[in-house]
């Protein structure tokens, strides 16, 4: 069993932590753009950090709602979420900087939007 004040103030520090990357990824214009300078790389890194921590907080709110919880947002491939976190934590030295465009590009603004819709949904917002 989950407790869902905490689980709520988990969605929380996940959302704060997600409105980053767009925030960060405005000066990227296209993939090679992560590698033509230090603040690309600066700021590939920084992306990077937050998915493998968002990665790993969703894994574990999976496994403490025993899969009921993210299943009820089918608009989000649950498992690629999971999964780039361990792509990256793994082999963080072969990113794949037109994978990791298109995740900032065409991915997060969706998963932002469906951790807002988690939280709204939660009888737990206190906001």
């Amino acid at each position: 069993m989950y407790d869902p004040e905490l689980l709520v103030e988990k969605l929380k520090i996940l959302l704060e932590a997600l409105e980053r990357i767009p925030r960060r990824f405005t000066s990227i214009a296209i993939p090679d753009d992560f590698y033509a300078s230090d603040a690309g790389i600066d700021q590939m890194d920084a992306i990077c950090m937050v998915l493998i921590a968002a990665g790993e907080e969703f894994k574990n709110i999976d496994r403490k709602t025993e899969g009921q919880l993210l299943k009820r947002y089918p608009g989000i491939k649950w498992r690629g979420v999971m999964g780039v976190r361990d792509v990256l934590a793994h082999g963080y030295f072969q990113v794949n900087a037109a994978q990791l465009f298109d995740i900032c590009e065409n991915d997060i603004p969706t998963l932002i939007e469906t951790v807002k819709i988690m939280i709204k949904e939660s009888d737990y917002d206190d906001d």
